[in-house]
């Protein structure tokens, strides 16, 4: 079996823990040695899919981000890179193969600037985005697009940072729950409200689609001092590890 990354390249680390799903933080700034180390993790159709970036950042962030993914993985399901494959469903969202036979385990990625997230959950949907916060963006035009009337009303009110934070936090955890969805652009993040105690800055609620109220999922607020963050957790009935293949 390939061994997963070695700890000292430090391309991912454990960042949050929760109801059986876990995230982890990828470092995405340039380091040469480390990148040529993912790039061995990758099969032919990814190093294709790789060489079409035109440019550098988003090249070493396929990379890094990818080669993680295939490390975690591996170690998760006890398999070895070479029986690891991955597919897309409907709208694009992949789900991932072991010798050709999908896996329950659910897996999530989501990139921005140096800071990469990978959330895996045993089963069930997941979804994770992470931001990083600016202040020179203008947040007019999004507000209008991106967010339900009582949302607008409660971003109106802010001022300063303040307005950053929260415009930063619900969109992450509207990301997050798209994501979680995999129904790609097919959702309009306005149609929808994040519950309002995550509005006002509890780190966890429970949130329900409105053409969809019979599925619930599990909102938390993953965000820190460096970047914004959030995960979607569909409820399921049990959260245990999945269990590791032998080898």
């Amino acid at each position: 079996m390939q061994p997963a990354l070695e700890a000292s390249l430090s391309l991912w680390r454990p960042l949050h823990e929760t109801d059986g799903a876990t995230v982890f933080h990828v470092d995405l700034t340039p380091d040469a040695p480390r990148e040529t180390e993912a790039l061995g993790w990758l099969d032919a159709a990814e190093r294709s899919r790789r060489d079409r970036f035109l440019y550098p950042r988003p090249r070493r962030e396929f990379t890094l981000c990818r080669a993680a993914l295939r490390s975690l993985l591996c170690r998760e399901l006890g398999c070895c890179n070479a029986e690891l494959s991955f597919e897309t469903a409907k709208f694009g969202k992949p789900f991932a193969l072991v010798g050709g036979v999908p896996v329950p385990a659910a897996f999530n990625v989501s990139h921005s600037g140096p800071h990469g997230l990978i959330a895996l959950a045993p089963r069930g949907r997941i979804g994770v985005d992470v931001e990083e916060r600016s202040t020179k963006r203008s947040l007019d035009d999004y507000i209008r697009l991106l967010f339900a009337p009582e949302e607008r009303a409660e971003l109106e009110k802010s001022r300063g940072r303040g307005r950053v934070e929260l415009f930063y936090r619900l969109w992450t955890l509207k990301e997050a729950a798209i994501k979680a969805v995999g129904a790609g652009l097919s959702i309009d993040p306005a149609t929808f409200e994040i519950p309002p105690g995550l509005v006002r800055g509890e780190r966890t609620g429970v949130f329900s689609f409105p053409d969809t109220p019979e599925v619930r999922w599990r909102l938390e607020n993953i965000g820190n001092a460096r970047f914004a963050a959030a995960i979607a957790r569909e409820a399921v009935e049990s959260a245990d590890r999945p269990v590791r293949r032998k080898t």
